[in-house]
């Protein structure tokens, strides 16, 4: 479904990923663990073309993200197409990005038909299943400034659920929740996970990634550093960095409350 190929990226001098390699198969879930500066972000933002890769190329159903093979060489790809193959991966951020002066249904509905031109009768009730599968059909009407962060959430990824995206990419979708509320968001997640979706999620919930990754992928210093099940990753790490990692979550989580 997904293959980086040897992706690279730099900010002026800053390199932030050095010749990352990943495949990522239809209906599996990837999660993506590592400290704040690893990669993580960028790479995932790659993958959508939203940061052009400095070197190396993603490939989505067999696609190259942002650019055209022709005559042996890549030739980038005007905006509108990109846009079109940006419409196969769903993207849920930190920040719920929601649309405040439109309602849960009208935050649904635009996409569909700004982006690939459909008309809002006939996507609203596909809108509106979405909103039943993450538990908020009944919020339809509702502005997201009368939700919760958690509620709010739930509304992007139904949002990006609804331009029937091939694969979903989680960018830390609980870290700017508070601690009660996370549990619903993850809740979704798993559901999702359940109907067979491809995931790519960067997260620092290591219980999550524990119960419903298929591969887990620990990034250190702008590369894949560790990759394998959850069996072995997050519970008999090889590397002395992924050990490192595991245990500050792990003395994060049990220290006391101040």
């Amino acid at each position: 479904m997904v293959r980086i190929i040897d992706l690279s990226k730099s900010f002026g001098s800053n390199e932030i990923l050095r010749g990352v390699n990943l495949d990522v198969r239809r209906g599996q879930v990837s999660c993506i663990l590592g400290r704040s500066g690893s990669g993580k972000s960028t790479m995932l933002r790659c993958i959508n073309h939203l940061e052009k890769p400095s070197s190396g190329a993603v490939v989505v159903e067999g696609e190259v993200i942002g650019y055209k093979l022709k005559h042996g060489r890549l030739h980038e790809l005007k905006a509108k197409e990109i846009a079109r193959q940006r419409a196969k991966t769903g993207m849920v951020f930190q920040a719920f990005n929601t649309f405040p002066h439109l309602t849960v249904l009208e935050n649904l509905i635009e996409a569909p038909v700004r982006v690939l031109g459909r008309k809002p009768e006939e996507v609203r009730g596909e809108a509106l299943a979405m909103l039943d599968l993450v538990g908020l059909k009944d919020r339809a009407a509702t502005y997201p400034g009368r939700l919760s962060g958690g509620q709010q959430q739930r509304v992007a990824i139904a949002r990006a659920l609804v331009m029937k995206p091939s694969v979903m990419l989680f960018d830390e979708p609980t870290s700017a929740l508070d601690p009660e509320l996370v549990g619903e968001v993850l809740e979704v997640m798993k559901d999702l996970a359940a109907t067979g979706m491809t995931m790519i999620v960067v997260t620092h919930e290591i219980g999550f990634a524990r119960s419903v990754a298929d591969e887990v992928v620990f990034m250190s210093g702008g590369t894949v550093a560790e990759i394998g099940p959850p069996s072995q990753v997050i519970d008999d790490p090889q590397v002395e960095s992924t050990r490192q990692f595991l245990r500050s979550m792990s003395e994060r989580s049990t220290a006391p409350v101040r």
